[in-house]
């Protein structure tokens, strides 16, 4: 994912700022997710986790969701009191849409589930908001909404699974849908297969990053249904 800047350094005449004033606002307003190697110089603080960098959100706490089979780690979860969003990252095709290819293969997912998939245009595109009736912990039987988008970068793809109330909730989804915007990922040169996940790692650094604030540590969690 590209974003473009001023090819020429030629003062605008109905700009009153210079070209270099110009381009530092540019960079600072620039909205994502972003490459890894296309971070703007916006001050955040993202915690790197190897294939995605993710911005902590107050009154939140990052995840790692694990998979206890294979104790690979399978996606990002930045959850908060009344929701979440899921982030996975994949490799995808230089300048293809394979967003645009798995959308079905989600949404057939879900219907072989008992669910249902609507797909409707948003924020960042096409993306489906999805219903799944499932068993609550004292047995009974509840609706999980959810809503999957999905935005196409350089050779990769990031999926983006909003759950709760921010699946739902157009007000409250505003600022889960701004720390997505905030994401950066990080593809790295080798070959890799085309819908292969992009590892996640969790560095040293990265442990120690808002180890006196709450909500900021990432802890690694068991892997669980979106």
């Amino acid at each position: 994912m590209r974003f473009g800047r001023k090819s020429s350094t030629t003062p605008d005449p109905a700009d009153p700022a210079g070209p270099e004033e110009t381009a530092q606002v540019q960079a600072t307003t620039r909205t994502g997710p972003f490459d890894a190697d296309e971070v703007p110089d916006d001050g955040v603080a993202r915690v790197d986790l190897g294939s995605m960098l993710v911005a902590p959100v107050p009154g939140s706490e990052l995840r790692l969701q694990v998979d206890e089979r294979t104790q690979q780690v399978q996606s990002v979860l930045l959850a908060g009191a009344e929701g979440a969003v899921e982030l996975r990252a994949f490799a995808a095709p230089r300048n293809g849409d394979l967003w645009s290819e798995i959308r079905p293969q989600l949404a057939a997912d879900m219907a072989r589930r008992g669910g249902t998939a609507t797909e409707r245009e948003g924020r960042f595109g096409p993306e489906l908001v999805c219903q799944l009736t499932v068993k609550t912990p004292d047995g009974r039987t509840g609706q999980q909404p959810s809503r999957i988008v999905g935005i196409n970068g350089s050779r990769w793809l990031l999926r983006a699974t909003f759950l709760g109330k921010p699946a739902v909730d157009e007000e409250m989804a505003a600022s889960w849908e701004d720390a997505l915007t905030k994401v950066a990922v990080r593809r790295g040169d080798h070959a890799m297969p085309v819908g292969d996940p992009l590892p996640v790692t969790l560095p040293e650094e990265a442990r120690r990053v808002g180890s006196d604030t709450p909500g900021q540590t990432p802890d690694q969690d068991s892997d669980r249904e979106s």
